[in-house]
């Protein structure tokens, strides 16, 4: 039972009002209430989901108040002409079904009859007056499957197939567990022999996803539906999706290929599994997580053939470049790269290690967990469950003779004070952290407790990073702007008198194409900001000086912030307004 546009204010009225009628109790009422808060949905669907309330009984007292009629499904024959009225597509959509008409009327049972929206884009939509009844979502749903035909999973996967432009693709696990049992799910699906169709839908989504360059694939259950949605180049893309009632079998079968415990359905499971699709291997990193409605899934992909590791490749400005490679060149020091999730960290760190990886040199990494496999480097993975931390692989690798350490982040006191021992016993060592900017850094080390006098004598550098999506090359267009409109972004008078030409300055954008998927982008290129720690920086960390004066002397000194190094890719047509406001907002002096 749903009441869509109803407020929570007139939700927690309607509780009240079944209360003083005795349907339920004030403690069932209270308890609804904070699973709202917390969780969402709708009062009388969690009602009736804890079984404080029958749902007939629910809809009986909803009728009375509103003054609706209640429709019992169960003993209703509906008409075939009715029901061709409303496709079956929308009928699913709202939860609603067609039971009845006259000449100009419709009687429509829905599970939430006061949605105005919907009323009136079914009395457009048909051309008949609509006469909301109320409907139990279950009868409605089961009358829905019954009238329009329930599809199996085959056909629910020829119907992915006809709405998607990516074809179907052999994907095979390179190492599955056989004696994994099918769970439940895929079990009820073998009886019925359609356990294939589930695999093949599971390896069409994750196929897709590759094919469009996705970096992570979201599978989420709502209480009507199961969405599908891919992150290309940063931003969640709506994708075609099956039925709900396969959603179940679809998680068992990512729980078959990462090896997790397909019983457990209480707590939140992270795996991962490594396929075969066309001709290389794709890792996967597989989170489950409980939901109100069911498990969600999110997949990152991680895909080394895409995996580029020059130091070229990383888009950096000429000067960064250069500060960059004089880094990775000091026989010891700390080398920091920041920036939130999904930035490119560990892209730049590869490819410092890339870069260093020759055989009169032993590097040793920790991470959590090891997202690409580097031929030559020694690369250990955390497990707490065991002790081995970043802190504890840390002191173990300082008895392995390393002459270059990446530790995947630093998180605490313990680590970044072994780090910066490992500094200063003349080791390299890489790592990252999560601050908004370069200076910031310096700050967080602060936070840890870590003394001025050992951050100033052993960090090297800090990396300030993130990722702007680039133009199609395919629909890229250019047009022309006034100089003044770029004023309020923060753009340098020299960069803009740079760039004026007759008065106006030239930008580039992506009209939207079928390569670009319509969006006007496609890739994504680094931003940075690299803040070299000089005599002056040293000198601003043992006063403890405000990250402001910091940042300040980083400039003097030709450090290139986030927003000037996004602005100098707006200028030369590699992106656009939108995605440097986007990304680099908080960037601005």
């Amino acid at each position: 039972m749903s009441e869509k546009g109803i407020s929570v204010n007139i939700s927690r009225r309607l509780g009240e009002m079944l209360v003083s009628s005795g349907l339920i109790t004030s403690a069932q009422l209270t308890e609804v209430l904070d699973m709202q808060r917390t969780s969402g949905g709708k009062l009388g669907q969690l009602l009736v989901h804890k079984k404080f309330i029958d749902e007939r009984k629910l809809l009986e007292f909803l009728s009375k108040q509103f003054g609706i009629e209640f429709v019992d499904l169960q003993v209703t024959t509906i008409p075939p002409d009715v029901i061709k009225i409303i496709p079956e597509n929308i009928a699913r959509r709202y939860g609603l079904i067609a039971v009845a008409k006259t000449e100009n009327k419709l009687k429509v049972a829905m599970e939430d009859p006061l949605n105005i929206v919907v009323l009136d884009d079914l009395k457009m939509m048909t051309g008949y007056d609509i006469k909301p009844v109320f409907g139990a979502e279950s009868d409605i749903s089961a009358a829905i499957d019954k009238n329009y035909g329930v599809k199996t999973a085959k056909e629910a996967l020829d119907d992915i197939l006809m709405k998607t432009t990516q074809g179907t693709t052999d994907v095979s696990l390179v190492e599955e567990d056989a004696n994994k049992g099918g769970g439940d799910d895929l079990i009820s699906l073998e009886a019925t022999g359609e356990a294939a169709p589930i695999v093949k839908m599971v390896n069409l989504i994750i196929s897709s996803a590759i094919k469009a360059h996705a970096s992570d694939i979201h599978i989420e259950p709502t209480y009507k539906e199961t969405k599908v949605r891919f992150r290309i180049d940063g931003v969640l893309h709506a994708q075609p999706s099956p039925p709900k009632k396969f959603h179940n079998a679809i998680i068992s079968r990512l729980k078959i290929m990462s090896t997790l415990d397909i019983s457990e359905r209480r707590l939140p499971q992270d795996g991962r599994t490594k396929l075969k699709i066309e001709d290389h291997e794709i890792d996967l990193r597989v989170s489950i997580l409980p939901c109100g409605p069911g498990e969600k899934v999110v997949m990152r992909i991680l895909d080394s053939s895409g995996l580029k590791l020059r130091l070229e490749d990383l888009g950096m400005e000429p000067e960064n470049l250069a500060i960059f490679a004089k880094c990775l060149k000091a026989p010891h020091g700390i080398n920091l790269v920041t920036g939130p999730t999904g930035s490119g960290k560990s892209t730049t760190l590869y490819s410092a290690l890339a870069t260093l990886n020759d055989p009169d040199v032993n590097i040793v990494t920790i991470e959590d967990p090891i997202e690409y496999q580097l031929e030559g480097i020694n690369q250990v993975m955390v497990n707490n469950d065991v002790g081995l931390t970043f802190a504890a692989g840390l002191r173990s690798f300082l008895r392995q003779d390393p002459d270059v350490i990446m530790v995947g982040e630093i998180r605490d006191f313990e680590t970044m004070s072994t780090a910066i021992n490992a500094a200063m016993t003349g080791h390299l060592v890489f790592s990252t952290l999560h601050t908004n900017d370069a200076p910031g850094a310096i700050a967080r080390i602060g936070m840890m407790g870590i003394e001025p006098f050992l951050t100033s004598s052993t960090l090297l550098m800090v990396v300030a990073q993130r990722l702007v999506r680039g133009i199609c090359k395919n629909c890229k267009e250019t047009y022309e702007v006034a100089p003044e409109l770029l004023v309020s972004l923060g753009v340098p008078k020299a960069l803009l008198d740079n760039n004026i030409k007759n008065g106006k300055i030239t930008l580039s954008r992506g009209r939207g194409c079928d390569i670009c998927a319509k969006t006007g982008y496609k890739g994504r290129m680094g931003i940075h900001e690299i803040l070299e720690v000089n005599d002056a920086i040293r000198a601003l960390i043992i006063e403890k000086a405000h990250t402001s004066k910091i940042k300040e002397a980083g400039r003097k000194n030709g450090m290139i912030t986030l927003r000037e190094s996004a602005l100098r890719k707006l200028f030369t047509g590699a992106t656009t307004v939108e995605e440097v406001i986007r990304v680099t907002g908080s960037d601005v002096d």
